[in-house]
């Protein structure tokens, strides 16, 4: 038998020793091992709800568009005095010349924006208001969006069937419509959608085109958020502002009679600027707002946001977070070594005897610290795999029981198993030493 062959049969018989002093000593092998198995557990967890809030906040990028502006109308808050009057409240009072010149949001500012602005590549345009929708004798309430051409393509909509308005339809006001996936589902659930008429209000619109299925910008401020999609229906703005409230008309009386008072005066609610590189967006929504303050003789009736800066923000601070959350759970992995730890010291102290007895029989010191060694990380590998499996199933029951979502990845697995196996060798080093230091003689009379 040749040095190498018996150094594999030294090893062998040293790791089934460690192996059987393990399995004889179940119950005190299993709580040893508890502070692995919820550390890992924690870690994995926290993790996959770190991969779910990066994954949301990525989600959320896609669904308001890359590289966009966000520019929102703000109604002015106008109260009850109790005598019977409307007045402002006093922030508004503060700048009530500037606000009764301004002609609020609307349709020609935004057009100014692009035609002024080099960098803008689109400008979407929208004005909305919640509203029922009918067809035959089935009502449901959502949203109806007068847009432009270019709102589909700032938000990148695409069609699961028909068409987009042509040019032709928003000169016309023609009444045609394009209506979310949910909406079509609730009024055409075993039909075809396209051609069929549905009453918004008090007009009726041809449905053209079938938006394909999109979601919702949930946990965004409103300054951001899209609103349903799925549940709106879609018809071009000339259309909108000839038959439902166009808010320029209410802007012109109100312009001429000052006890006129109206909280939104704005013709439209909503322009999204779209720029072409993403460096371009800080310098476009300065200009963009220099633009507007003129227009609006420097009334504060409107709110300019990056959404794409604001999420990076948002990612940073969750992150950040997570992080956190992650050295929190990491440290039962370090307690879990601990315990590890004093564990193995004190089986060093019961089995002295035992110790001294393999000595004499030949076992090297190298094979006693190995033997514990082994010992300390079969059951930190042992806590691992039990911890992996409990993480990945608190994962599973945090992402199905709150709103949270939660992302297991196997990079995460991974770590925390390896990790686990580390602690294990790193605390079961001292104990290993330990053992390997005493006396033979003293270890073989020790009672």
């Amino acid at each position: 038998m040749n040095i190498k062959s018996k150094d594999i049969a030294r090893i062998h018989t040293t790791l089934r020793i460690a192996f059987d002093a393990v399995v004889v000593n179940k119950v005190r092998t299993f709580l040893t091992a508890l502070g692995i198995i919820f550390g890992v557990a924690a870690v994995i967890s926290m993790l996959a709800i770190g991969n779910g809030a990066k994954k949301e906040v990525l989600e959320q990028m896609k669904l308001i568009g890359v590289n966009n502006i966000v520019i929102k109308a703000k109604k002015i808050d106008f109260r009850d005095s109790g005598n019977g009057q409307v007045e402002a409240s006093q922030d508004d009072k503060d700048n009530k010349s500037k606000e009764n010149l301004s002609a609020g949001l609307n349709l020609q500012e935004a057009q100014s924006i692009k035609k002024i602005i080099p960098t803008v590549k689109y400008i979407g345009v929208e004005s909305s208001n919640e509203s029922s929708i009918m067809f035959s004798r089935k009502r449901v309430n959502g949203s109806l969006s007068g847009v432009n051409d270019d709102f589909y393509k700032v938000y990148q909509l695409g069609l699961d069937h028909g068409k987009f308005p042509v040019m032709r339809n928003y000169t016309n006001a023609a009444q045609v419509c394009v209506i979310g996936h949910n909406l079509k589902s609730k009024l055409f659930p075993k039909t075809s959608a396209i051609g069929k008429d549905i009453k918004c209000g008090k007009s009726w619109y041809k449905i053209i085109g079938i938006l394909t299925q999109r979601g919702q910008s949930s946990g965004l401020s409103d300054n951001v958020a899209l609103g349903n999609i799925d549940m709106s229906v879609f018809i071009p703005l000339q259309s909108y502002l000839k038959r439902h409230n166009d808010k320029s008309k209410i802007t012109e009386r109100m312009l001429k009679d000052d006890d006129y008072k109206d909280p939104n005066r704005n013709q439209i609610s909503t322009i999204i600027v779209q720029v072409f590189e993403a460096n371009q967006l800080k310098s476009t929504a300065e200009i963009a707002d220099r633009i507007l303050q003129r227009k609006h003789s420097g009334a504060s009736d409107y709110t300019i946001t990056v959404p794409e800066l604001l999420l990076k923000q948002e990612q940073k601070t969750r992150n950040i977070f997570n992080i956190v959350l992650g050295a929190i759970a990491s440290i039962s992995l370090i307690v879990g070594g601990i315990g590890i730890m004093n564990i193995m010291l004190a089986s060093v102290i019961e089995r002295t005897k035992e110790i001294g007895i393999r000595r004499s029989l030949g076992a090297t010191a190298k094979d006693v610290v190995f033997q514990f060694l082994a010992e300390a990380s079969i059951i930190s590998l042992f806590g691992g795999l039990i911890g992996v499996f409990f993480g990945v199933g608190l994962a599973f029951i945090i992402g199905k029981l709150t709103e949270i979502p939660t992302i297991v990845s196997w990079f995460s697995v991974m770590v925390s198993f390896f990790v686990s196996a580390g602690v294990g060798i790193v605390f079961g080093y001292m104990p290993a030493k330990k053992a390997a230091k005493g006396d033979v003689v003293v270890a073989l009379r020790y009672e």
